[in-house]
């Protein structure tokens, strides 16, 4: 029998299946699924080809949801191929036959080394192994590659690494899930790394709604020395009253001062770091509003369709010394480009050397190094692509130039007894800047247009390095290109003074960019100072997969977007709240995730095991569904889904519909789901209604990653077990106050007596609402725990059953701003609510 004499070669995606054989054999010839020519078969495997089974895999038993079968702990885990991509699977298989050597082409990393090993494992691979690894699909990268080939087991621990991460997310995210949506009988997903990002959003919005701003006042004034002109704000202790910064204004206005002291300094500003996958989202984000998903989408599409830059899926911002010469390379092709070749002219190549630890760092370049052009010249680019194309050429050329000279003062100006400070930013050389000059000025340059200007290439980066300058620093800092200089000691004249009211602002709501840059420094409050480090290096998820979790937590409804901020939906709190009352609370921190990455850093390296690791997450799977089977069970309508899309294709926004009218929330059936929409007087309530929501959701399961999928569905029996209602109220009326099966009497201390006329009521706390002690004689006040996008506190209900008001609270609009205004009593018969604006 004749031995194989070809090499297969298996890479991740067609596009990098097709680079390949362009590089390695030019005359090869194939199709749909294969390349083939004298000496390599070049197939791919169109992403995961494979995912760990479901649990029903292990026993049919277990395709009923019930609580007596978890936990479920596979004593080997089982692999199902991807009803999409099966004969692409068993083509491999029939390759292989024919070959007796094999390339793992698939992506360098942890998880290109995972899909590679679940095809070996499944189709029972016996050939030696060679492992490809390469950051770009240029031919010449590709060629070099293949003359320097590693052996595949060299990589045995990173494969371990890669199957312990997959094994361990699917034993937390399948228990997790299905714990927590027995339990509360709703669809409920958790995952190691989905739900603290959940609770980082979940938390950024209770300081915003529990932020109570302070007035204060200013004093700003304008002094003039000779021919110059400059302005300064008052400094010493902050002013309570507009009436207090008034007379300080009138006090100096016109008066005579004096420069008390003067500094000024020379200062170099170098160029930003090269990019990241999280920091082009960020930047992209910023200035052209694309998700984090759309940036990766596009950014592989430069990688593996276009060729023109290299492997975008990165940690790092820094290269290797052996990259300097191929970024000479695609240097000199941006001279010959006609839409950078300006700029490209007059860089500076010999800034860019090994020695240049500003770019050159080795210790900080892990599986990849940053993203860059490579030397191929673009063409054809969709203007999205070309817009993102451009942010990537114009950081790499940043780096060609020198840094940009400024020349800093710091002035102290005294009038009066009262001290104001200036800071002045005198700009002497732009250096690196010029690359963003036609960008800022709105001219879009290269062949990227549009976006957010923002001023000097200000960007993500930049915002990194300040480490976020408050108002306060702003107000005194001004940027010139004019020659400035003072006199100290000198004698100015005060020729205009104002007092300016102001008040303490709460943090900004999370964009998708602002999210990114805090999942990649989450954990820096964790007290192990071998985890915080790893943490600072990670964070939440990975480059590769933080724009997945953020578009996840979207499809389950734990958040939403309003205008371009995220907020959580009603759900998505309820569920941070359920986590940490069943007493896993570092589910919903970056502690885990941490301590997770730390151990598989180590296995990766090969300097500890994955089977200690594995039976750690193991016992903590159990130790998880023992304690949320001890937990009081949530109400339906805590849990109920956002509101599904209205008339005019419009979504609702906001975690509470019902609260935004001050009425119950009423369900349309229509496609098999249930329509959320306000309700006012005769409208089912929102406790009645809410089984129908459950029930259309909850028929999802985990997915083999342990998230859920609303492709399969529950059993009817089990769906039935997992969402049956809560009890409630006739149409029309509050929700019952009574406790649903299962779970803990709700609090009965009264909060305020009940407004409505007559009534002789007291006002109690429900699962979803405030309602009246009487209900069962008739009273259908009520008003819900959630209002106009915020949790109403027992101290807020009792404002408002007393006053009829409440005092200035601060709400979120629908493009994510915030404003200000009172809670009003509008109906005193039901509870219905009202907004007045301050």
């Amino acid at each position: 029998m004749t031995q194989p004499t070809k090499t297969l070669v298996i890479a991740e995606k067609p596009d990098m299946g097709r680079s390949i054989a362009a590089a390695i054999e030019p005359r090869a010839r194939g199709g749909r699924t294969h390349i083939e020519g004298e000496s390599y078969i070049i197939t791919w495997a169109i992403g995961h080809l494979l995912t760990l089974a479901e649990p029903q895999a292990y026993d049919a038993k277990y395709k009923a949801w019930r609580y007596e079968d978890l936990p479920i702990i596979p004593s080997s885990f089982k692999l199902v191929p991807n009803a999409r991509t099966k004969e692409q699977l068993k083509t491999i298989g029939e390759l292989a036959k024919r070959c007796g050597l094999i390339v793992n082409a698939c992506d360098a990393g942890r998880e290109g080394q995972l899909i590679f090993a679940y095809i070996q494992q499944y189709l029972k691979l016996r050939q030696p192994v060679k492992r490809l690894w390469i950051s770009d699909l240029t031919a010449e990268t590709i060629r070099r590659g293949f003359r320097e080939l590693r052996d595949g087991r060299d990589f045995e621990s990173l494969t371990a690494a890669a199957r312990a991460r997959s094994e361990a997310d699917w034993l937390i995210g399948m228990n997790g899930s299905r714990a927590f949506t027995i339990r509360h009988k709703a669809l409920l997903s958790v995952g190691r790394v989905q739900t603290p990002v959940l609770a980082l959003i979940a938390e950024r919005d209770k300081q915003i709604e529990q932020f109570v701003p302070e007035p204060y006042s200013e004093v700003e004034a304008v002094f003039r020395q000779g021919d110059t002109v400059y302005r300064g704000r008052r400094i010493g202790e902050r002013l309570r009253s507009r009436e207090e910064a008034a007379a300080i204004a009138e006090r100096v206005r016109g008066k005579a001062g004096t420069v008390a002291r003067y500094e000024a300094k020379e200062s170099n500003e170098y160029p930003y770091r090269l990019y990241d996958l999280t920091l082009l989202q960020r930047e992209a984000n910023g200035r052209f509003g694309f998700p984090a998903k759309k940036t990766l989408d596009l950014a592989q599409s430069l990688y593996e369709k276009h060729k023109v830059i290299t492997y975008p899926r990165t940690s790092s911002n820094f290269v290797n010394p052996e990259n300097v010469p191929d970024m000479h390379r695609a240097l000199a092709m941006l001279r010959a480009d006609a839409a950078y070749g300006q700029l490209a002219g007059e860089a500076e190549p010999a800034r860019v050397h090994p020695g240049n630890k500003g770019v050159v760092n080795p210790a900080k370049v892990d599986d990849h190094h940053a993203i860059l052009p490579t030397p191929k010249r673009a063409s054809g680019l969709t203007p999205d692509e070309a817009k993102l194309y451009d942010l990537i050429v114009r950081r790499f050329l940043s780096h060609f130039y020198p840094p940009a000279r400024y020349r800093l003062h710091a002035v102290t100006t005294v009038v009066e007894d009262d001290e104001f400070r200036t800071k002045v930013k005198e700009r002497l050389e732009p250096g690196w800047k010029k690359v963003y000059e036609s960008l800022d000025a709105g001219q879009g340059g290269g062949r990227g247009k549009g976006g957010k200007k923002r001023a000097d290439g200000k960007n993500a980066d930049a915002e990194a390095r300040d480490g976020g300058k408050s108002d306060q620093d702003e107000a005194l800092l001004e940027e010139t290109d004019r020659p400035f200089s003072l006199m100290a000691g000198g004698g100015v004249a005060c020729v205009e003074a104002v007092a300016i009211d102001k008040e303490t602002q709460p943090p900004k709501p999370y964009t998708e960019g602002t999210l990114l840059k805090a999942m990649e420094s989450a954990g820096r409050e964790i007290e192990d100072e071998e985890v915080r480090d790893l943490m600072k290096e990670r964070g939440l998820g990975t480059p590769a997969t933080r724009a997945a979790i953020i578009e996840r937590l979207k499809q389950v409804g734990y958040i939403e977007m309003r205008g371009k901020t995220l907020t959580a939906t009603a759900k998505g709190r309820t569920a941070i709240e359920l986590v940490r009352a069943a007493g896993v609370e570092v589910l919903a921190s970056a502690e885990m995730t941490g301590e997770w990455e730390r151990r598989l850093h180590e296995i990766a390296k090969g300097s500890a095991e994955a089977g200690p690791f594995m039976e750690q997450v193991k016992r903590f799977a159990a130790s998880l569904v023992e304690k949320v089977a001890r937990q009081t069970a949530a109400g339906a309508d805590a849990l109920k889904e956002p509101e599904k899309r209205a008339r005019g294709g419009k979504r609702a926004r906001g975690g509470a519909a019902a609260g935004r009218a001050g009425g119950a929330g009423k369900s349309r059936r229509r496609g098999g789901e249930a329509d959320w929409r306000v309700g006012g007087s005769g409208s089912r309530t929102a406790a009645a209604t809410a089984g129908h929501t459950a029930a259309n959701h909850a028929g999802s399961r985990p997915d083999a990653s342990g998230q859920t999928s609303g492709s399969r569905r529950l059993t009817a029996k089990s769906e039935a077990a997992a969402n049956a209602p809560a009890p409630a109220s006739s149409p029309g009326s509050a929700p019952s106050l009574a406790s649903a099966p299962g779970s803990a009497p709700p609090s009965r201390a009264p909060v305020a007596p009940c407004p409505r006329p007559g009534c002789g009521g007291t006002l109690i706390v429900g699962r979803a609402g405030y309602g009246c002690s009487r209900y069962r004689e008739g009273c259908k006040f009520v008003i819900w725990k959630a209002a106009y996008g915020r949790w109403l506190t027992e101290s807020t209900v009792k404002e408002l059953a007393t006053r009829g008001k409440t005092r200035p609270l601060r709400f979120m609009a629908e493009d994510g701003s915030t404003f200000r205004a009172r809670l009003l009593l509008q109906d005193k018969q039901e509870g219905r609510l009202t907004l007045e604006r301050v």
